[in-house]
Parts: C-alpha cells; sequence; structure tokens
C-alpha cells in the first residue's frame, strides 16, 4: 500500500480506502464489518469514509462499534463523514450553521468518538450561502471536532467561491472533494477541477471507482446473476442504466483489454484510477471478503498499466458519452 497528500495537506492518506455505504447500507452486522474492516486493514488501508445519511446513522454507530472492538489506536486511523441528509424535519438538512454543527454532534455520538478526520458537505445547498457554510466548518474545526473539511460532488465554481471567502476572512477552506470518478465518469474530475489542483491544491477521495459494479464485468452478458445488486427489488435504476447499449458496448471493449492483460476489469478499472496524481485515495467498497481480496489486487496491476495500455484504454471509450456530461 502506498499512501498519499491529501492534496496539499501534510495528511497522508492509503491510497485505497474503505467506505461503509455497500456494507452498511445493505447489511448492518457488527461481525460482518469487522471482517471487511480488519482485512482493508490489514492490507494497510487507514481511511474509512462515512456518512451521516448512510442507512439513517446506523452506519455510523455500526463502524464506530467496529473501531472499538478492534480496538486500533486512534492516532493510526482516518475517519470521515458527510454532513447534508441527516433527517426528515426542515433543519435537519443542507448546510446550515446549525444542521453542520448538529449533524457533527450526533455523528460523533454514532461513532462514539471525540472527532473525526474529515467531514464533507455531502452536495451543495443552493438554498445557503457559502459564506455561512465555510464558517461553520471552521467553527467545527476550531472546536476539534474534526481536522480537515471538504466537499461532495460540488461544482468547480462554487468551490473557488468557497476558498476566495475563506481567504478573505482568514479562514480555512476546504481541502478536498470527493467526487465519482470511474472510466465511465471522468470529465469532471479530469478537466472541471483541473483548475482546482491548480490554484488550490485540493486533495480528492473518488467514490463509486467500478461504476455501481458494471466495471466488474459481471454484466457483460447483458444477464443480472441472482444475488448482485441489480436484481434486487429497489435497483431497478440500476438494471436500466447497465442495459444501455453504449455503456455496455464500452464496458465490453474495456472487458477485452483487460482479458489481454489477465486480470479482471475491476483491477484494471481500480488501477486506471491510481495512475491519476490528482486522486489521494480511492474509496472501495465490499459486501464480501472475496470482493475486497480481488479489489485489492489492483495495486499490482497498476505498474502494468503502461503509456501504451492507457492509451488503448482511452481508445476503447471513444464514442461513448461520459457520464459526467450525461447528468
Amino acid at each position: 500500500m502506498n499512501y498519499r497528500h491529501l492534496g496539499k495537506s501534510g495528511l497522508k492518506v492509503s491510497e485505497l480506502s474503505f467506505g461503509s455505504w455497500v456494507t452498511y447500507h445493505n447489511q448492518v452486522d457488527i461481525e460482518h464489518a469487522k471482517q471487511l474492516m480488519s482485512a482493508a486493514w490489514d492490507r494497510g488501508v487507514n481511511f474509512f469514509d462515512n456518512a451521516e445519511g448512510y442507512a439513517n446513522g446506523q452506519s455510523e454507530k455500526i463502524m464506530g462499534q467496529a473501531l472499538r472492538e478492534l480496538g486500533w489506536k486512534r492516532e493510526q486511523y482516518l475517519v470521515s463523514t458527510k454532513i447534508f441528509w441527516g433527517g426528515k424535519t426542515p433543519n435537519e438538512t443542507g448546510l446550515s450553521f446549525k444542521h453542520i454543527v448538529e449533524g457533527v454532534d450526533r455523528s460523533l455520538c454514532n461513532f462514539g468518538l471525540d472527532h473525526v478526520d474529515l467531514v464533507f458537505a455531502h452536495r451543495p445547498d443552493p438554498e445557503t450561502p457559502i459564506e455561512e457554510t465555510v464558517r461553520a466548518f471552521n467553527h467545527v474545526i476550531n472546536q476539534g471536532k474534526a481536522f480537515y473539511w471538504g466537499t461532495s460532488e460540488w461544482p468547480a465554481e462554487s468551490i473557488l467561491k468557497a476558498a476566495k471567502i475563506a481567504k478573505k476572512h482568514h479562514l480555512i477552506g476546504p481541502t478536498m472533494e470527493q467526487p465519482e470518478y470511474n472510466l465511465l465518469h471522468r470529465t469532471r474530475v479530469e478537466e472541471e477541477y483541473d483548475i482546482l489542483y491548480r490554484k488550490l491544491g485540493l486533495g480528492t477521495t473518488t467514490w463509486s471507482p467500478l461504476k455501481s459494479g458494471m466495471l466488474t464485468g459481471k454484466y457483460r452478458s447483458g444477464t443480472f446473476p441472482e444475488g448482485s445488486r441489480a436484481s434486487l427489488p429497489g435497483y431497478d435504476w440500476l438494471k436500466e442504466m447497465f442495459s444501455d447499449p453504449k455503456r455496455m458496448q464500452a464496458v465490453e471493449n474495456l472487458a477485452q483489454i483487460s482479458d489481454e492483460l489477465g486480470v479482471s476489469l475491476a483491477q484494471m478499472s481500480l488501477a486506471w484510477i491510481l495512475k491519476n496524481p490528482n486522486v489521494s485515495t480511492v474509496i472501495t467498497g465490499a459486501s464480501r471478503l472475496s470482493q475486497l481480496e480481488e479489489n485489492f489486487k489492483a495495486l499490482e496491476v497498476v505498474p502494468m498499466l503502461t503509456d501504451e495500455v492507457m492509451q488503448k484504454i482511452d481508445e476503447a471509450l471513444v464514442g461513448y458519452p461520459d457520464d459526467t456530461k450525461v447528468n
């Protein structure tokens, strides 16, 4: 495992990290969580991602309990939460000063921790002035309840505005952004955010590296295996996404390259993200130990992605409408 700086900060994060969304949103099981977190830890992971909205706070509670029972030293691991969707009443959502401060407090209570290392504004909030949001996150940091704050799925223009406000008022600006980034969703990270890396030294903690399972290769035939996420009730939107012929062709083109390399499509997809120097860490998810083990073999694939292979990958996606642009 290699460790990368979180943008221009002094903080080092494992290049592969572990996210709780898949694990705890669908299967709130402490022993299962401990098994997966422990396996990730043994492979060098030091960053565990979460959010107040995952499983209505249960995700944070399970992760916190797992951390206590695993007994790791607090100085050795990093935990994050994301604030936006905290409840159903008007002031339990969004990025108001009140919700940010109280949302962080509730997350810490869920975790059973004194502080999180990273806290994110989970989405932009057009109903709250950015200055209010910047001041609220600085208040949280000044109280010692978080060390760094950032954004998730914010437009570059809004992040620049937050940084400008912070500089004007001698406050701490955003250190990192958590965007979706994968072979089928590239434009925002590679083009829109380019100015943020140059001007702010922004770090990124990217999510959905396998495009909700599409880049695992298990849907190549157009079928949905029993027990896969796309086969479950309530995931019709995934089935519709996977059935798109242009996406399916792009995945098939990519799978042919991974076949030539003798690695899985998932491993190649993760390794490809790690080739981007502007990625601080790739948040992986797994519901089974076998998935986690498969994902972490991607570290061995990175050296195989030569300039020639990277060019082949780009050529395989010619004509595919990047989901960043589509959305």
